[in-house]
């Protein structure tokens, strides 16, 4: 008969942590991130509680990974602890464990209830050299005056189709000087660009960026180019009155301070 696996203890802390994927480190997969993550876990001595089983596994929780290739500042995760940690040493020495480019920007103690739920939307804003911006608002416009975009995207399961127009909350076209390293292109800090930005509603099949692009494709004929860069600023709750994606560890600081 196989013996029984040791029951691990349940956490006594749980840390959420909010992280970036800048530059180069935006083609980083969501595999890839996860093992830099646990190694950088590891050589930051962090006091990780694990799974109960046969192979038990450091208690991570993973919530609304965004594409790769995708750069963003807004990516969010939660562990469970053995002890009881200072979160902001537990942001300094993972920040100084991971690479630059997967940056730790906030750790804060879980005041309970589901991150995940909390992440109903996503801010994204995407970059297109090769468009002008005039040609991108018109194409916008015929978007959004469109009561469904069909788009087809290959996934595990094969070619699958669905509309791209139900999960957009907002989509506009913007001029915007672009800022060089910001998301990894290294064109000039004066060059132009044309800016896409929208608000997306989380759901499945969750639509992403170039499922926008390529709707914006299908139905306005617009050509983003190989050169449009896409990065998430938000993600969190939707506000629908003002249109708005709000902080998903506001509830937790609340909780941390009392209030």
């Amino acid at each position: 008969m196989r013996t029984q696996p040791e029951q691990q203890a349940p956490p006594v802390q749980r840390l959420r942590i909010r992280y970036a994927k800048r530059g180069r480190l935006r083609f980083t997969s969501h595999r890839d991130f996860s093992r830099a993550f646990e190694r950088a876990l590891v050589r930051a001595r962090v006091p990780m509680a694990y799974s109960s089983g046969f192979n038990p596994h450091p208690r991570i929780s993973y919530a609304g990974a965004s594409p790769t290739g995708a750069a963003s500042e807004a990516e969010y995760l939660e562990i469970g602890l053995a002890a009881v940690v200072e979160p902001e040493e537990v942001r300094r020495v993972l920040d100084e464990a991971l690479p630059p480019g997967l940056d730790v920007l906030e750790v804060v103690v879980s005041g309970g209830g589901s991150l995940t739920e909390r992440l109903e939307a996503s801010h994204w804003r995407i970059r297109l050299p090769d468009v002008a911006v005039e040609r991108l608002s018109e194409a916008v416009e015929r978007f959004l005056g469109t009561a469904e975009v069909p788009v087809e995207r290959m996934t595990k399961k094969g070619l699958r189709s669905f509309d791209a127009r139900a999960a957009v909350l907002a989509l506009a076209a913007a001029p915007e000087v672009g800022i060089a390293g910001e998301t990894g292109d290294e064109r000039p800090p004066d060059a132009r660009y044309a800016i896409l930005d929208a608000v997306l509603r989380h759901g499945t099949p969750s639509v992403r960026p170039d499922d926008i692009l390529a709707g914006l494709r299908g139905i306005a004929g617009l050509e983003a180019g190989a050169a449009a860069v896409s990065q998430r600023v938000a993600q969190g709750p939707f506000d629908p009155r003002d249109g708005t994606v709000g902080d998903p560890l506001a509830p937790d600081r609340d909780a941390a301070g009392g209030g």
